[in-house]
């Protein structure tokens, strides 16, 4: 699981190259044993050329320590790091690797911001990289690039679809699945009650709608009789 911080670096970096106009997507798996790229940046120059960029999000010390495989396999490679767990790791950051360090904006800052706040906090290239040849071939990085965006648009689309994407059988089991989480004591914390109490409302209101129009209709026989 992602901590909180580790998504907010995630949001901030993505949103740092998107407005430079270089798409970003996470967790590319490379072949053989280079590894997965936390986030993998593809940029376009002027010349047409590929610039390929990687990034490495660590959060803390242990994180940063942890015998995880760094994928720098791209022509740039950095960390991205909270700015407070840079001076902890600086020593142990290999030479050519850049660095971007992350600040959380303040509530009072984001509060008192006359425009609206998209991202959570700012990131700052400390340590600009140095360029190395790839270590994975070009074309290998251009085909999971591609694999790891379409796998975002199937997760948006599904999430688009809602549950109708979801046979009713699979709903059920679903639902059988977290039947141990029922809380007795605390109805309102019970997705059965809320889906009972929402059918419930549901069918009153459609029956209600049916009266209302059964009494409309008679009340239009009844003047179309004393004409």
């Amino acid at each position: 699981m992602k901590t909180a911080l580790t998504l907010d670096l995630e949001k901030t970096l993505f949103a740092y190259w998107q407005e430079l106009g270089v798409p970003v997507v996470e967790e590319v798996t490379m072949p053989q044993a280079a590894g997965i790229v936390d986030s993998l940046a593809r940029q376009v120059n002027a010349d047409g050329t590929i610039t390929w960029r990687c990034f490495e999000l660590k959060v803390t010390k242990a994180d940063f320590h942890s015998g995880a495989k760094w994928s720098f396999v791209g022509d740039y490679n950095y960390f991205v790091l909270p700015a407070r767990l840079y001076p902890q790791v600086a020593d142990a950051i290999p030479a050519g690797i850049g660095v971007m360090t992350y600040r959380a904006y303040s509530k009072q800052a984001v509060a008192a911001s006359t425009l609206p706040v998209t991202t959570p906090g700012q990131l700052t290239v400390v340590r600009p990289p140095r360029h190395q040849a790839l270590a994975v071939p070009a074309g290998e990085l251009e085909t999971r690039f591609v694999a790891s965006l379409n796998r975002e648009v199937m997760k948006a689309k599904r999430v688009a679809r809602g549950l109708s994407q979801y046979s009713d059988e699979q709903l059920l089991k679903e639902l059988q699945r977290r039947s141990d989480q029922y809380a007795i004591y605390d109805p309102d914390d019970n997705l059965y009650d809320h889906f009972a109490d929402q059918l419930q409302n549901t069918t009153i209101a459609a029956l209600q709608a049916e009266l209302d129009a059964l009494a409309a209709e008679n009340a239009a026989l009844r003047l179309g009789g004393s004409a």
